[in-house]
Parts: structure tokens; C-alpha cells; sequence
């Protein structure tokens, strides 16, 4: 959330836009270290995959290609949140905005699409129409181990977008 608001709030952000960068170049950047925090974080839950994977019995008793999904599953997770959160921190000069609308548009892309497929008026084949717009349902899928084409494609879809509305939060400036 800190990313552009930060840089707002304080003056900085004219310094960086005097750099010899275009608009979409700052927001990947900026897109990609925050994603890479994300990775970071991951890394140490890999200690548990290893001490599950030791002390199974037998040894290495344990789903590895349903780890492997579900860590794709929360990479790709924290990508969408942190295109959000770049996008959110574009739109205003304040963290605390900024945090509050990433964490709202986050939570309306999770469970958003699930609660208005549960209305009663939802049956059969619009209710999951309406259920694949959702994170939760695509998230689900990859976390069980079934990396499915559709599934990536939507969270890279879902990453473009969000980057490229940051971009163009950027770019109305000139405007």
C-alpha cells in the first residue's frame, strides 16, 4: 500500500517520474518487488513440507504435487492482492486508504462472486457462471494440486488488469 501513496504523500513521486522510465515501467517494477516480498514470505513454510515429508511414515508420505499446487495457488493468490494493492495505492496518497480499498476490492474478488451466487434466485449453471469470476473458486481448484490452463489465465488476466489500471492511474496525471 505503500508503494505510490507513500511516495505522494511525501514528495517523491516527481523525483521518480523524472527518471528516464515510462509510467508502465515504474508500476512493474514496483509490481514485481512486492511480489517478490511475497515470495520471500513463502520461503519459510517450506519448512514444514520438509519436516511433514521426514517424518511421514513411510518416509515422504505426503501429497507432493498438491504442495506444489497449493504454493502455485497462494503465489499466484498474492500476485492478484499486490496488483490490487498497487492499484489502490496509485488512486490516493494515503496508506491508509490505500489498504482500506485494496483490502475491500481483495475480499469482493475472493468471496464477492460466491455470496451473490448464493441468492436464491441463482440456479444451476448461472450460479457457478457467476462462481468462476470469484479468486475462490480458481484458487481452490490450484490448491488441490490441478494446475488447469483456465486457472493461470485467469490470475494472469486478473494481474494485467490491475497493472494496467495502475498505469493508467499513473498516466492521468499528464491528463
Amino acid at each position: 500500500m505503500r508503494s505510490f501513496a507513500e511516495e505522494k504523500n511525501n514528495g517523491t513521486i516527481e523525483l521518480l517520474f523524472t527518471k528516464p522510465l515510462t509510467d508502465m515501467e515504474i508500476v512493474l517494477g514496483k509490481y514485481l518487488a512486492s511480489l517478490f516480498i511475497v515470495f520471500i514470505a513463502l520461503i519459510p513454510t517450506f519448512v514444514y513440507y520438509i519436516s511433514i515429508y521426514q517424518l511421514g511414515l513411510p518416509k515422504g508420505n505426503i501429497d507432493t504435487g498438491g504442495v506444489i499446487g497449493s504454493y502455485m495457488g497462494l503465489l499466484f493468490l498474492g500476485s492478484v492482492f499486490t496488483a490490487v494493492g498497487i492499484f489502490c495505492s496509485t488512486i490516493t496518497s494515503s496508506q491508509i486508504v490505500a489498504f482500506l480499498f485494496a483490502a475491500l476490492f481483495s475480499a469482493l474478488l475472493y468471496w464477492g462472486f460466491d455470496l451473490v451466487s448464493g441468492f436464491d434466485f441463482m440456479e444451476g449453471s448461472i450460479e457457478t457462471f457467476i462462481q468462476k469470476f470469484g479468486i475462490a473458486s480458481h484458487y481452490d481448484s490450484i490448491s488441490r494440486g490441478i494446475v488447469d490452463t483456465r486457472d493461470v489465465l485467469y490470475f494472469l488476466s486478473l494481474n494485467a488488469i490491475f497493472i494496467l489500471f495502475s498505469a493508467t492511474a499513473l498516466e492521468s496525471r499528464k491528463w
